[in-house]
């Protein structure tokens, strides 16, 4: 695999019972990149480890006076000069590229597990390590793989100098024979803990970067609460723990460099001086002794990969380890399929909770806990958490679909979307049926004031859509958020849309609008809304009530509102209290002359100035309350959540 190929048209199916067993996958896959680099490896290292053998033939020949060894010795100088640029190019050439292909290799492997799991990623896994698994760990694990094989190559050429040596000149070669290996072992004791000091330097800088994206993410609302300077202090104390475990591990990683440099220091001397004593009991002649001593010299470098690759290992493994957690990951169901890839077309239901959503209809779900409602979604969209809670779409469960026809089908969008940065143009350039156009999804999700503010934001962008949109949509407020990722959903026109909340942070007018635009363009598409919001409620064409887990009540929002006293206690947040006093005076006159109206159209409202509404007193001005909602008396009431002229109201009075 060369650079220019990528990505890979399958990265394969990856070894992550362990961090170690992860690594030895990707050197695998990557046999043939790895014997290309350990044979241009050992063209480098061979022709730099034989310059000293050229060295000591040229000494030896000057020496002897003898003019034909000396162009000998020059000639095999030239040889193993070629050699060595020869090998050092095409060995950092090859080494790059092992290096970036394997990186990819660990990205695409990444990424296609989050397209698998989705939403359920950051549920099981934080979302800081994630970040962390595909940025800098994959450069770790890229430059193990790609070392391993330089090691190899540095290793083998080592053992065959000490040979040669030991056959060149035993008395000095043995020396060297044996020194060798204590000089790349002795660093063995240290790694441990050098490793250990690593770990606890990344753990930490990971906490930092967690720490770091939750302030970013939430400064708008520290900045509200003037809680800038607590975080602050938080980030500075994490960044001055990160610093202090970074100089423990670089203390410990400096010991370990300093010995790989004093060790080879000590050989040499040894080497020298016993050469020298050698050469003056005529044992050895000059050109040898510089042979053996320029040997040892050279062999300093070779031995360098020593401890690059006991670095390389020490930061990889937690690192192929993380990542081999997150691809261990597993859906609950098939992402294969055992169907045909047809999307089908029909209901939608949940067989856990009864709920069904009928073709070409908006159905809104009411549901007490928001976290059932939000794993509701989820599994409506082909995420059950467990397997076995399969939603059926036109009687077919969707985890018997491909995941890519399913999500076709089908699309979820939480109720915290994520707006990613760039132009508008490209936030709306998602895969979709064509029925839609972005102008039409845009005017239904209310994002008028939103496009004058991105205008006003980007300089020099006079179309909307060529407005920049900043990281995760930090510079819009929360509402502009959720309806530009609204009219993101409109735009793909699935077969069925599943909205979460989809308003929850829009002023009531606007909400209005919403739904009216939602409802419109929705026509003869089937579309799941959860909400507990009385606008979208009253437009919905059919409404289901959880209670429990379990499908309660079904009807309209007036039907349910009046009928059903749970339904009533969720969607206008009444409390026990005030159910107690609103059903036993339902139907009733009051004995100071107030009057009660069954479903709560009006309750305890005394002669005395003050409006009693919900069990809240209110001054009789020009302002009404409803639900916590202040309406102006403009000759329109609210009922149910429900606006009404002033007329409908007195005549149903």
């Amino acid at each position: 695999m060369q650079i220019q190929d990528l990505p890979y048209p399958d990265p394969g199916v990856p070894d992550a019972r362990s961090g170690p067993r992860f690594l030895w996958w990707l050197f695998r896959n990557q046999l043939r990149g790895q014997l290309t680099s350990l044979a241009w490896g050992l063209l480098h290292f061979a022709s730099v480890s034989s310059l000293p053998f050229c060295v000591g033939l040229a000494v030896q020949a000057v020496v002897d006076r003898d003019g034909g060894r000396l162009a000998l010795a020059g000639a095999l100088m030239a040889l193993a000069c070629a050699g060595n640029a020869l090998g050092d190019t095409f060995l950092h050439r090859v080494a790059v590229t092992n290096w970036i292909t394997a990186a990819a290799r660990v990205q695409q492997l990444l990424a296609r597990k989050a397209a698998v799991l989705g939403s359920a990623l950051t549920r099981r896994v934080a979302a800081g390590e994630v970040v962390s698994v595909s940025t800098g760990d994959v450069e770790k694990i890229g430059w193990f793989v790609e070392a391993l094989s330089r090691f190899t190559a540095a290793a083998l050429t080592i053992v065959l100098v000490c040979a040669g040596l030991v056959v060149y000149e035993p008395a000095l070669g043995v020396v060297v024979a044996l020194g060798l290996p204590v000089l790349a072992l002795a660093v063995l004791p240290l790694l441990p803990r050098a490793t250990r000091r690593a770990d606890v330097q990344r753990e930490k800088a990971g906490r930092a970067t967690e720490l770091a994206a939750d302030t970013v993410a939430g400064l708008r609302v520290l900045r509200g609460i003037g809680g800038e300077e607590l975080f602050l202090d938080r980030y500075r104390r994490a960044s001055q723990e990160v610093r202090h475990a970074a100089v423990r591990s670089a203390r410990m990683w400096s010991l370990i460099s300093a010995l790989q440099a004093l060790l080879p220091g000590l050989l040499l001397i040894a080497v020298v001086w016993y050469g020298v004593q050698l050469a003056r009991d005529g044992r050895v002649g000059v050109g040898e002794l510089v042979t053996v001593y320029s040997s040892v010299m050279i062999l300093t470098y070779p031995l360098r990969h020593f401890e690059e690759i006991a670095m390389a290992y020490s930061f990889s493994r937690p690192s192929a380890t993380r990542a081999a957690r997150v691809l261990s990951l597993e859906r609950a169901t098939d992402t294969a399929g055992s169907r045909a890839a047809d999307a089908p077309s029909g209901d939608l239901y949940d067989p856990a909770t009864g709920l069904s959503a009928p073709t070409g209809r908006l159905t809104a779900v009411v549901c007490g806990d928001p976290d059932a409602a939000g794993r509701l979604a989820e599994r409506l969209g082909g995420h059950p958490a467990e397997e076995g809670e399969s939603v059926l779409l036109g009687g077919v469960p969707l985890d018997e679909l491909p995941l890519d026809c399913a999500r076709t089908a089908v699309l979820v969008q939480d109720k915290d979307p994520v707006l990613l940065s760039g132009t508008l143009r490209e936030l709306l350039d998602v895969p979709s049926s064509g029925a839609v156009a972005a102008e039409e999804a845009l005017a239904a999700a209310q994002c008028e004031d939103v496009l004058a503010a991105l205008v006003q934001g980007s300089l020099g962008a006079g179309d909307p859509m060529d407005a920049r949109i900043t990281e995760r949509g930090r510079s819009l407020s929360g509402g502009q958020r959720q309806r530009l990722a609204l009219a993101r959903s409109l735009i793909t026109d699935p077969e069925v849309l599943v909205l979460d909340e989809p308003t929850s942070a829009v002023d009531s007018h606007t909400e209005a609008r919403i739904a009216e635009g939602l409802r419109r363009l929705r026509q003869g598409r089937t579309t799941v809304v959860f909400t507990s919001s009385p606008l979208l409620l009253d437009r919905a064409e059919r409404v289901v009530f959880l209670h429990d887990g379990e499908v309660a009540a079904v009807g309209t929002h007036r039907d349910l509102v009046r009928g059903e006293p749970r339904y009533r206690a969720v969607v206008t947040r009444e409390t026990e209290d005030e159910t107690a006093v609103r059903e036993p005076s339902a139907g009733l006159l009051a004995e100071d002359g107030a009057r009660h109206r069954n479903g709560g159209a009006r309750v305890g409202h005394r002669d005395d100035g003050v409006r009693r509404r919900d069990g809240v007193a209110h001054q009789g001005d020009a302002v009404r309350h409803r639900d916590g909602v202040a309406h102006r008396d403009d000759g329109v009431r609210h009922r149910d959540g429900v606006p009404r002229r002033l007329e409908e109201i007195e005549e149903t009075a």
